[in-house]
């Protein structure tokens, strides 16, 4: 088990490997997947997922986009930054200076989890200007209660102990405890996808990079400035997703009237691996009432 995941080797049957490339950009290499053709449609995954997350979903979308999935810093294949570097605004900068490196301009912004947050923050930074971001399951408030005062202070300190990521990764190779993690999140996905899921937390790289991610992470000034959100909003909630509750969605709309929201029933927080045909017909859906598609009816 090393410490570093190997395109090699452990890339060798990745999904979508033939959309794969290494761009350098912000300081650090970055595994991004490219595919499809379109306005430009940028895909940015949740702490401690990697591109794989978009494997089915990502070719649907395909269809009417060209898709631009990178895996964000530390994560996957992507070189991990200094730790400092693995914040909100930091992140945002730098998937930002990614897309300038690869002249891309996304008309449509597509996050799960933190990547929803990661999205809004380059939007009110206006480092992107999409028509609409969709957030699936999207983290855009910081936990309240105990979880704020134990979380973020336990990550720091597993990120300075050098045998947290080891001991984490260790767990990782073994098959029923990826099981159990993914269950956790209230979500069943296949096989294929548990096993993607085993390699990743099985580097402890990778592991290091969440760790430190979830450390740095502070969404309270993003709470201040998201209601001066510019693009539409669609927020997609799964009602058994037990990583970030329905409730996150009802509070953004609250705080964003014009924002809408689409409650996905029996699914968790993985729900795009578990119904990608589901969300990306929603997601098109979206993207033609925001005028960034119109779709072609067969004569």
């Amino acid at each position: 088990m090393g410490a570093k995941l190997s395109w090699r080797v452990d890339g060798a049957d990745w999904p979508n490997r033939g959309a794969s490339r290494f761009v350098d950009a912000a300081g650090h290499r970055w595994h991004v997947q490219i595919m499809g053709s379109g306005p430009v449609a940028l895909l940015a995954h949740g702490t401690g997922a990697a591109t794989h997350s978009w494997r089915a979903l990502m070719p649907i979308l395909a269809q009417h986009f060209t898709i631009v999935a990178p895996d964000l810093p530390g994560h996957g294949f992507t070189e991990a930054p200094p730790r400092h570097r693995l914040s909100l605004p930091s992140m945002a900068r730098d998937l930002a200076a990614l897309c300038r490196q690869l002249d891309v301009k996304p008309q449509l912004a597509v996050g799960h989890s933190a990547g929803a947050a990661i999205l809004a923050r380059m939007s009110l930074d206006r480092s992107i200007d999409p028509a609409l971001i969709v957030s699936l399951n999207g983290a855009f408030l910081p936990f309240g209660g105990v979880a704020a005062l134990v979380l973020s202070p336990l990550a720091k300190a597993l990120t300075f102990n050098p045998f947290v990521p080891r001991i984490f990764a260790w767990r990782g190779s073994d098959p029923a405890a990826v099981h159990r993690l993914i269950v956790g999140t209230g979500s069943t996905i296949d096989t294929e996808g548990e096993r993607l899921y085993g390699k990743l937390v099985s580097s402890p790289e990778h592991v290091t990079a969440a760790l430190q991610m979830m450390a740095n992470w502070d969404l309270h000034p993003l709470v201040r400035d998201l209601p001066q959100l510019g693009p539409d909003l669609l927020l997609i909630a799964a009602s058994n997703d037990r990583a970030i509750p329905v409730d996150v969605a009802r509070r953004v709309r609250e705080m964003l009237p014009k924002a809408k929201l689409e409650l996905v029933q029996g699914y968790g927080h993985l729900v795009h691996e578990e119904v990608p045909g589901r969300i990306a017909a929603t997601i098109v859906a979206a993207a033609v009432q925001s005028c960034i598609i119109a779709l072609q009816h067969e004569s």
